[in-house]
C-alpha cells in the first residue's frame, strides 16, 4: 500500500503542517507531527478528501498542481465519511458540503430549510446531516428534556422539535436497504482462479433425508452409515442437523440429516438449500402426512431432484400402492406409473433395499454431473453452530467448493477467525476438507447464524473489518425496525403495549434449536396474548440471563442446557422462573398452555425415588456413568430425573440407561447400588442427588 505523511500533504496542497494536522484531527485521524504517517487503509480517502477540500468550486486555486481532479465533486468527502472516520463537518465550504449525503442515508440533504432524513434517527447522524456538532445537538435535546448519548436514536416527535429549534423542517425519506452478507462488496474474499468449470473434477453428492416425524429418516440414515445417532437423541427424535459421509461402490456420498418435527421447518428448508438430492422418506403404513408434503414443497422450491424411499416395508400393514397414489395426488409421478420420480422400497430395521437406495443416489448424481474446483479458496455454508466446552465457538460447515485448510482466515456471517482445528464426521482431526465435505470448524470469534455463507479471506484485518461492518449494518437495521417513524407507528406501538405478551429468554445448546423454537413460538395462535422472545442465545444459563430476565419480566427457558453454579440463587432472589427442557414437544406444550391461560399445565408429577451419586466411572467408550445408591423408592429407565447440587437444580432430563454390575436392567429399587447414565448430562460430581419422577398425563380443562 502507498505510504503518506503529514508533511507530504502539506507540500502537495501548499498549506502548513499545523493546518493539515488540525483538519485530520477534526475528521477523527490522530496525528501528532509533520512526520506522522497516515494509516495505510485511509490514504486514498484522505487524498480524495483533501482534493475536495482544496479543489472545490469555492476553494482557492493552487498553482503548479498537476494532480487529476475528481470527476464527481466532493466524492472524497463522501467516501471519507462513509468510512466512519469523519466525526463532524469541515470548516471550509461548510454550507456546500452539508447538502451532500453521508454514510447512513441520514445525512444530507438540507435544502430550503428542509432536512431529508431516514430512520433510524441517531444523534450523531442527525448532527452530521444538519451540519452541527454532536454536542450542540445533545445540548438542544437536553433543553427538550431528552438525555441521549451520541449513538442513541431520537424519536420522530422529538426530532421535529429539535429541527424547529434550528429553523428546519423534517421530511422522512425511505432508507436504502441494508446490504446482506451475500450482497456486500467482496474485496475481502480470496480470489478464485479463472478456469473452465467443464474441466473441474467430480464432487460427491450432498443428500438430505426429509419427511414426516417418526417415519424413520434417522434410522434409515443410521442403517446406511452403521452408527447409532437415534439412540443418543432425547426421546429418539432428532434435535439438530448433522452431516456425515459414507462410501458406496468406491464413491463418497455426503448425508445431511434434518429433523422431522414441524418445529424445525426452517432447518429443513436450510437443508434443501445446500443439498443436491432429497430422499423423501415415507412410512409404508402411514403414507403422505402434512410434514411429508411440507418437506416435498421445500425440495421442489429449491429445484432439487427427489427420490422417494418407502420405509418400514417389512411391516405387515405396509401398502406401497397407497404411497404411489399419494404421490400422484401431490403431482409426483413414480417411474412405475410412467413418471420420472424414483421410488425405492427399504427397511431401516432389516436393511432391505439400502443398496438399491444408494445406487439410485449415485445414478441421480451422475445425471446431475456435479463438479467442483478443489484448488480454489473454500466457500461453504454453516449447517449448525454452538459453543463447546474446551473448544469455544464451533461451526459445522459443509464445504461446497474449494478446499478449507487449517490456518485459513475465514468469514462466516458476522464472525471471523483463523481455522485452528478441523474435525470430520468421525471425530478425527484433519488438515483440510474438500468439496461436499462436512467438517466442524474451531477458531471463529463467535457463534455464526445457521445458513451463513463461509468464505476464505485475504487477511485477518480485512475479515475483521467486514465482520464489524456487517455487525454495524445489523444493528442499524435493528434500530430502524425499533424506531417510531410515523403517527401510525406510534399508535401501533401503544397497542402493542396494551397487548399482553409472555416474554421469554431462550438458551439452547446449538443455534439451530433456538431458531426453530422461536419460529414455532411465533406461529402459536393467540389474539389476547403473544410470545415475545427477548433474547435467543447459545450455552448454559448464566447470571447475565437472569439479570436480563428480571429487567424485562421474562421467563428463562433452557433447551438441552445446564444452569451455571450460583445462578439459581440469583434467580430466586430476582423472582425469575427457570424452565429446563430436553424435548421440544414438552417446551411447546407448556408455552401453548401458558398462552391459553394455563400458566401451570395440569400435569401430575408422580415421585418414584431418590438416588445419591457415590462415585463417577470413566468408560473407554461412551459418556461417564455415575455410581449411585438408591435411597428411596426406585429408579426406572426412561423416568424423568432432576439433578440437585447443594439443593440447587442443575439438570432436568431423563434416565437413559441403568446397570447392575455388568447387566443392563430396567429398574432398581431402594437399598441397591447401580450405575445411572443420564441423557445429555455428564457434569455430575460425587454427592449430587438425583430425584426420579414420572409425569402422569392428564388433560387440563379450562
Amino acid at each position: 500500500m502507498k505510504k503518506l505523511k503529514v508533511k507530504d500533504l502539506a507540500e502537495t496542497y501548499k498549506v502548513s503542517t499545523d493546518e493539515v494536522i488540525a483538519e485530520l484531527t477534526r475528521q477523527g485521524i490522530t496525528v501528532k507531527a509533520a512526520s506522522s504517517q497516515i494509516p495505510e487503509d485511509m490514504v486514498e480517502l484522505v487524498e480524495a478528501y483533501f482534493d475536495d477540500l482544496y479543489h472545490g468550486e469555492d476553494a482557492p486555486v493552487v498553482k503548479n498542481d498537476e494532480r487529476p481532479r475528481n470527476k464527481s465533486k466532493n466524492r472524497g468527502k463522501e467516501e471519507f465519511e462513509r468510512s466512519g472516520k469523519s466525526g463532524g463537518k469541515p470548516g471550509k465550504n461548510k454550507d456546500h458540503r452539508n447538502s451532500e449525503s453521508s454514510s447512513n442515508g441520514n445525512a444530507g440533504a438540507v435544502v430550503d430549510g428542509v432536512a431529508r432524513l431516514s430512520a433510524p434517527f441517531i444523534v450523531k447522524n442527525v448532527a452530521e446531516a444538519i451540519g452541527k456538532k454532536p454536542n450542540e445537538v445533545i445540548s438542544e435535546l437536553m433543553k427538550l428534556g431528552e438525555l441521549l448519548s451520541i449513538n442513541q436514536p431520537i424519536s420522530e416527535n422529538t426530532l421535529r422539535k429539535l429541527l424547529k429549534n434550528f429553523a428546519l423542517e423534517l421530511e422522512i425519506v425511505k432508507a436504502e436497504p441494508v446490504k446482506t452478507a451475500l450482497e456486500a462488496d467482496n474485496d475481502y474474499e480470496m480470489p478464485a482462479p479463472a478456469d473452465d468449470p467443464e474441466k473441474w473434477p467430480e464432487r460427491p453428492p450432498v443428500v438430505t433425508f426429509m419427511g414426516h416425524v417418526d417415519h424413520g429418516k434417522t434410522s434409515l440414515q443410521d442403517r446406511v452409515r452403521n452408527t447409532h445417532v437415534v439412540e443418543g437423541e432425547s426421546g429418539r427424535i432428532t434435535q439438530h442437523i448433522g452431516a456425515s459421509t459414507v462410501v458406496f461402490n468406491g464413491k463418497p456420498i455426503t448425508f445431511i440429516d434434518t429433523p422431522g418435527h414441524a418445529a424445525f421447518t426452517s432447518m429443513r428448508a436450510r437443508g434443501a438449500n445446500v443439498t443436491d438430492i432429497v430422499v423423501l422418506v415415507v412410512a409404508a403404513d402411514d403414507g403422505f402426512m402434512p410434514q411429508t408434503v411440507e418437506a416435498m414443497n421445500h425440495a421442489l422450491a429449491a429445484k432439487v431432484p427427489l427420490i422417494v424411499a418407502i420405509n418400514k416395508i417389512d411391516l405387515p400393514d405396509a401398502n406401497p400402492d397407497k404411497i404411489y397414489l399419494h404421490m400422484q395426488q401431490n403431482n409426483l409421478t413414480c417411474e412405475d406409473w410412467g413418471g420420472t420420480v424414483g421410488v425405492v422400497k427399504v427397511s431401516a430395521k432389516t436393511g432391505a433395499g439400502i443398496d438399491d437406495l444408494l445406487e439410485r443416489i449415485l445414478l441421480e448424481a451422475e445425471m446431475l454431473d456435479l463438479k467442483a474446483q478443489p484448488k480454489r479458496p473454500a466457500v461453504g455454508t454453516v449447517i449448525e453452530a454452538q459453543v463447546e466446552n474446551g473448544l469455544g465457538p464451533t461451526a459445522s460447515i459443509l464445504v461446497q467448493n474449494g478446499t478449507l485448510s487449517v490456518g485459513d482466515i475465514v468469514l462466516a456471517g458476522e464472525e471471523f477467525g483463523r481455522v485452528k482445528t478441523l474435525i470430520n464426521d468421525r471425530g478425527e482431526r484433519i488438515k483440510s476438507a474438500g468439496p461436499s465435505t462436512p467438517v466442524k470448524l474451531v477458531g471463529l470469534s463467535g457463534v455464526p447464524e445457521a445458513a451463513d455463507k463461509l468464505v476464505v479471506c485475504t487477511n485477518e484485518k480485512l475479515a475483521r473489518q467486514e465482520a464489524e461492518k456487517r455487525r454495524a449494518a445489523s444493528r442499524a437495521l435493528h434500530l430502524a425496525n425499533q424506531t417510531i417513524s410515523s403517527a401510525e407507528d406510534l399508535f401501533s406501538k401503544l397497542n402493542e403495549q396494551e397487548h399482553k405478551s409472555l416474554r421469554l429468554i431462550i438458551k439452547s445448546d446449538v443455534r439451530g434449536s433456538g431458531e426453530a423454537i422461536e419460529e414455532s413460538l411465533k406461529q402459536l395462535p393467540s389474539e389476547k396474548i403473544g410470545v415475545e422472545v427477548v433474547m435467543n442465545g447459545v450455552g448454559a444459563i448464566t447470571e447475565n440471563d437472569i439479570t436480563l430476565a428480571a429487567a424485562s419480566d421474562a421467563i428463562v427457558v433452557g433447551f438441552h442446557v445446564r444452569v451455571n453454579p450460583g445462578v439459581n440463587d440469583l434467580a430466586e432472589k430476582s423472582k425469575v422462573e427457570i424452565r429446563l427442557y430436553s424435548i421440544i414437544y414438552e417446551l411447546l406444550e407448556d408455552i401453548t398452555d401458558a398462552l391459553t391461560g394455563r400458566l401451570e399445565p395440569e400435569k401430575r408429577e408422580k415421585e418414584l425415588g431418590k438416588a445419591k451419586i457415590l462415585q463417577i466411572f470413566e468408560l473407554n467408550k461412551g459418556p461417564k456413568v455415575c455410581g449411585c445408591l438408591v435411597e428411596d423408592g426406585l429408579v426406572k429407565v426412561g423416568s424423568k430425573a432432576r439433578v440437585f447440587r447443594n439443593k440447587q437444580l442443575i439438570y432436568n432430563g431423563e434416565v437413559a440407561s441403568l446397570r447392575r454390575f455388568q447387566d443392563d436392567v430396567k429398574e432398581v429399587r431402594a437399598g441397591l447400588e447401580c450405575g445411572i447414565r443420564l441423557d445429555n448430562f455428564v457434569d455430575f460430581i460425587e454427592g449430587d442427588v438425583i430425584d426420579l419422577y414420572e409425569i402422569e398425563l392428564k388433560k387440563a380443562t379450562l
